[in-house]
């Protein structure tokens, strides 16, 4: 019986190394359980609420400098997925999680081949502030106004979230 810890730390090997899930060194357990795992905290949000609360903190102790960055980078499909059924309602697991996914967020054929864009704002401590992921051919600056209005920090007392970064000309 694997512990619920090796499997987490299975997924942060995966997510650290970005090797595919079959290569998960079995001292985290079957790589198969891994990826249960981590689809099942995708799909509750798990991931989501864990990134939020650290936010949250972050902010609270002042941690989050909020002179932002923006900047993108394309995701070339493995050919694997060059080749997967389209068709959801034919695959054993359809993708997502609660929350459903944008059409867009799916493989677009470009002049790169298939790829989508990850659009990320992070503060200059280098901390994850929000994520727009688009198809791969979608351009870097209509995307800007999209990842600014996706950053929400919750405050820890009474307030609004913070969703906006110091001004620099004061």
């Amino acid at each position: 019986m694997w512990t619920r810890r090796q499997l987490i730390d299975g997924i942060h090997w995966r997510t650290r190394a970005g090797a595919p899930w079959r290569d998960v060194p079995e001292r985290y357990g079957p790589w198969d359980q891994v990826h249960d795992l981590s689809r099942r905290r995708q799909r509750n949000d798990t991931w989501a609420r864990i990134l939020t609360q650290l936010q949250t903190k972050a902010d609270a102790k002042a941690l989050i400098t909020w002179e932002m960055n923006v900047d993108s980078t394309v995701c070339r499909a493995h050919q694997h997925p060059a080749g997967a059924a389209q068709k959801e309602d034919l695959q054993k697991e359809p993708p997502g999680s609660l929350a459903v996914e944008p059409a867009d967020h799916r493989l677009r054929r470009s002049r790169g081949g298939l790829t989508s864009k990850i659009h990320l704002a992070v503060e200059q401590g280098q901390k994850p502030l929000s994520v727009v992921i688009t198809a791969g051919q979608r351009g870097d600056s209509p995307q800007f106004e999209p990842v600014l209005e996706a950053i929400r920090v919750p405050r820890l007392g009474p307030g609004r979230p913070r969703k906006r970064a110091t001004p620099t000309w004061s």
